[in-house]
């Protein structure tokens, strides 16, 4: 964010506002559809960024919590203050899945489960909703990376374009008329790179936290399961 406030402070006050100032209808369609992108794409980093980082400390606790307890219904008894963690989610997910299955013995201390299988896929149920949750508005990361800078080169060739085209009606076919028309032009691409870098920096960061979690999220699977067997079996 500090870097796009630098770059803008930049546009403003240098001779790239003039150039901007006096554009074509066509790059200024362009550039207002790549600064709504790049601000779009930050927007969605910053958002992630802090729900990420919630979710990872809601974990940690989570597990502290389920480590040290010996049965599911003390952990159940806590699972409000984890509303954020993505295991808690998985958690209930199986808890429910023990709670329908329950049978219950002669022995009222040792209740009975029918299918541990079955409390196993609806963990694997559980993980799979919370990855789709966490994955949520990252995939427009990817489109935005993939997609402006083809934006901003369609600004640059338009813009080139007319400034050859101009040549027709100038009367003076040299560098110096042509110039200044390729270089306004030339700043759809700047842009289209602007808005593209940041957003596969943040994609591909967030990517890598995501295989993070669905792997905390099938040790946490195999723990429960552990706790399960030793409960309900």
């Amino acid at each position: 964010m500090v870097f796009s406030a630098v770059v803008w402070a930049v546009v403003v006050s240098g001779e790239l506002w003039q150039l901007l100032a006096s554009t074509g209808i066509v790059a200024r369609i362009v550039l207002a559809i790549l600064l709504l992108a790049s601000v779009f794409s930050w927007a969605v980093t910053l958002r992630k960024s802090r729900t990420y980082r919630r979710a990872q400390k809601q974990n940690e606790a989570f597990l502290r919590v389920f480590r040290q307890s010996r049965k599911l219904s003390e952990v159940r008894g806590s699972h409000r203050l984890f509303k954020e963690s993505p295991l808690l989610g998985v958690f209930e997910n199986g808890y429910r899945e023990i709670e329908s299955q329950v049978v219950f013995t002669e022995n009222p201390g040792k209740p009975r489960i029918r299918s541990l299988a079955g409390v196993q896929r609806a963990l694997q149920i559980g993980a799979s909703a919370e990855l789709t949750k966490l994955e949520k508005w990252v995939n427009w990361l990817a489109t935005i990376g993939a997609t402006t800078p083809f934006i901003g080169l369609f600004g640059t060739v338009w813009g080139i374009i007319d400034a050859f085209a101009s040549l027709s009606t100038g009367g003076a076919a040299s560098l110096r008329s042509v110039a200044p028309g390729i270089s306004e032009a030339l700043i759809a691409t700047a842009a289209g790179l602007f808005a593209a870098v940041p957003a596969v920096i943040a994609y591909n960061q967030f990517v890598q936290r995501l295989k993070g979690f669905g792997t905390q999220m099938d040790d946490f699977s195999l723990e429960f399961l552990n706790m399960t067997e030793r409960n309900f079996t």
